[in-house]
């Protein structure tokens, strides 16, 4: 029997700033501004016909680690943060197919805002636009938009709940066939075909119709993140993709059937949203040349503690630098941010040492470890989405250059195209499409 094919996404992070410090990555500390290297990565990936390009975002410096910038400044963690509806726009004009996901905080924009910026990319892309939906997680994020902080954890996901609702009914309000485009009559718009919204609800109010026009797709694809029990479930009600950070088959079985099931319970058909788990590909063209990279990043990995810890932190809102790097983390730590990350850390290195931990952490995998040559590393993905039961790979690697999308496009996918496990052509034009197909 053949095998089922999976889907591919590249989880991206921020700004082409993110390669700063990396091999291979050339003069990127004075080119970042011009995102070259993003938009050589968009066509890579269409070339190796990946589902989406997912741009990670967040508005704020991070100051978790000491109470200061420093460490985040000195060493690119996170900043600088290009606008991503900006950056999504330009890798949208450089493809035709591949679909782009710029994260969004429903913290930031006004829903009215937010649906017309997300339609207008849609309209520009002819239809290849996703955005990826977030609550938001940081005091310091909230701050520069005028909040005192950020709503409690699972309060922010009811917000996000009629977020969405909104945000809906605002695409929706132009119904199929509102552009007549009658040059014989001179009428552009059938205005009985587009609504008012008048919502009024506890969180949000609007009034609508957005004045943008309709979304070439109807609705733009929905990318979410829920790790949490309360994310899990705004995921399994809103999400057509689902970034999923799970370690081992087990777990991420466990993950994906779980959320499958409270799409079931939302009466959603849960074959209509993709499970992606973040993976982090080392490739060599042999077995030793893999396992000799995967030597050296573990390394450099254990040699940045500090800057790793504080990346956790950033996204814990957890000082990690006020603790003993030789002792567990207390048990009394607990977070508004993002929960599962934090609970994820305590399980996987219950008893260690903060110290142990992230030398254990090594980097070189997220989901699950993938180390060989392009064929072995098919052939474990392979086996590894037998077993999960779909529904594809998140790539998230962290040292993002031109050469490793080499190692990608030219080496990898060939292998799995080879198994027909993946697409060797786009079948559509449009993102929600191809995602789909299978």
């Amino acid at each position: 029997m053949a095998a089922k094919p999976f889907h591919l996404g590249w989880f991206l992070q921020g700004s082409s700033a993110q390669a700063w410090g990396e091999s291979w990555t050339g003069h990127i500390g004075t080119t970042w501004m011009v995102p070259e290297l993003f938009i050589d990565l968009a066509r890579s990936l269409e070339r190796a016909c990946f589902d989406y390009v997912l741009i990670e975002d967040s508005s704020y410096v991070g100051e978790s680690w000491g109470g200061s910038t420093e460490l985040y400044l000195k060493h690119a963690i996170a900043v600088p943060r290009q606008d991503p509806s900006v950056v999504a726009s330009l890798m949208t004009q450089a493809t035709s197919r591949i679909g782009i996901v710029p994260t969004f905080g429903t913290f930031a924009y006004p829903p009215y805002l937010l649906a017309r910026l997300v339609a207008t990319l849609d309209q520009v892309s002819q239809g290849r636009i996703g955005w990826n939906a977030v609550t938001g997680s940081s005091d310091f994020a909230a701050m520069n938009f005028g909040m005192p902080g950020m709503p409690e954890h699972d309060l922010r996901y009811e917000m996000a709940d009629e977020y969405m609702e909104v945000c809906r009914r605002l695409w929706a309000s132009w119904e199929p066939g509102a552009i007549i485009a009658d040059r014989h009559s001179g009428f552009l718009v059938d205005h009985t075909k587009v609504h008012a919204v008048n919502f009024e609800g506890r969180y949000f109010k609007t009034r609508g119709p957005l004045n943008s026009g309709p979304c070439p797709q109807g609705q733009p694809v929905i990318a979410q993140a829920g790790g949490s029990p309360r994310g899990r479930q705004f995921a399994a009600q809103n999400a057509d993709t689902i970034v999923a950070h799970i370690k081992g088959i087990a777990g991420m079985k466990a993950y994906r059937d779980d959320v499958r099931a409270r799409m079931i319970a939302c009466d959603r058909d849960p074959d209509r949203c993709k499970v992606l788990f973040l993976v982090a590909p080392i490739i060599g063209e042999t077995e030793q040349e893999a396992q000799e990279k995967q030597r050296l990043r573990v390394a450099r990995a254990a040699a940045q503690i500090p800057q790793r810890l504080a990346h956790l932190g950033k996204i814990t809102n957890i000082d990690f630098g006020r603790f003993d790097l030789d002792k567990p983390l207390p048990d009394d730590i607990t977070t508004n941010g993002h929960q599962q990350t934090l609970d994820e850390f305590r399980r996987k290195h219950a008893g260690k040492s903060l110290r142990e931990a992230m030398t254990a952490d090594s980097a070189s995998a997220l989901s699950i470890d993938l180390v060989g040559t392009p064929d072995t590393v098919a052939a474990q993905m392979a086996e590894v989405m037998e077993e999960v039961g779909g529904d594809g790979f998140l790539f998230s690697l962290p040292n993002v250059n031109r050469r490793t999308l080499a190692e990608v496009e030219d080496g990898l996918v060939p292998a799995l195209q080879d198994r027909g496990l993946v697409r060797a052509a786009y079948t559509y034009k449009q993102f929600r499409d191809n995602l789909l197909e299978f």
